[in-house]
């Protein structure tokens, strides 16, 4: 007798994607509605003179002033300099470090009190022991930037691999696959959602750390302009500078949000 298929799961997987698309433009409009409705509140209180709150055409028209000299270029590739280099030392160094905790007992038992320890100081504390130990030049603003983003993307890469399916585990070695084999073809693949989480993270608090790094004699950067701006309360300076730093952030973030799609496109989304 022969069997009839139906093209139903033909037609299922252009379906999803069709959905897909429909979530990625609807989310698109949300954020622009959000980003308008903030643009708005924002003059709507310039205009009432709440605390001398800078309205947007002038942080506009400043941010035009700075482009213009060039002192926001220089001041943006100082800032990014410091965080691209202080996030990529960290996450190039929590990543094996997290792996070496969730895959070894020995060296959980070995690192993570150091790192417990270390995580709830905050990096900005240690600012003035930096500053002792490595002078005033760009390694300590590098380092305090460098601890944030290690922090927070080692813990992540330890909790991944702790969380990987030990059915995962005991079928792979059912079928005689060596201790090697099972790292990199079964702990790497799951624990990188988690690794994509910490890094996310983890450049979230570089930024947050980058203003407060620059304040240790520097003579550019995004925050030490809002801080030489704060001395003359310049506001429409500090604005831009955070504006700057929001936009870079959130660049940067949805980077790596593509990139986690990318490489996760195994795991169920809702």
């Amino acid at each position: 007798m022969a069997v009839i298929t139906t093209p139903r799961k033909r037609a299922a997987r252009p379906r999803t994607r069709r959905s897909e698309r429909r979530g990625q433009v609807r989310s698109l409009a949300l954020n622009l509605i959000a980003l308008a409705a903030g643009v708005a509140l924002w003059a709507v209180l310039a205009v009432l003179n709440v605390e001398s709150l800078p309205g947007p055409l002038a942080v506009a028209q400043k941010a035009g002033d700075l482009i213009a000299d060039g002192t926001l270029a220089d001041d943006l590739l100082a800032s990014l300099r410091r965080v691209f280099t202080g996030f990529a030392l960290g996450t190039a160094l929590a990543i094996p470090v997290g792996f070496l905790m969730g895959w070894y007992p020995t060296a959980r038992g070995l690192l993570e009190p150091y790192v417990q320890f270390f995580r709830t100081i905050p990096p900005l504390a240690l600012i003035p022991l930096a500053i002792v130990l490595m002078g005033i030049g760009e390694t300590p603003k590098v380092f305090v930037i460098f601890l944030a983003a290690f922090l927070s993307c080692v813990v992540a890469a330890f909790q991944g691999v702790v969380d990987v399916d030990r059915t995962l585990i005991n079928a792979a070695r059912v079928l005689g696959a060596s201790d090697r084999v099972i790292f990199l073809k079964v702990v790497i693949p799951a624990s990188t959602p988690f690794i994509l989480v910490g890094m996310r993270i983890g450049l979230g608090a570089a930024w947050a750390t980058v203003v407060a790094a620059e304040l240790i004699a520097a003579q550019e950067g995004l925050g030490f302009r809002m801080q030489h701006a704060q001395t003359y309360y310049d506001l429409d300076t500090i604005f831009v500078g955070l504006i700057t730093i929001g936009v870079l952030g959130l660049v940067m973030d949805r980077l790596l949000l593509l990139a986690e799609r990318r490489l996760t496109d195994w795991q169920e989304r809702r």
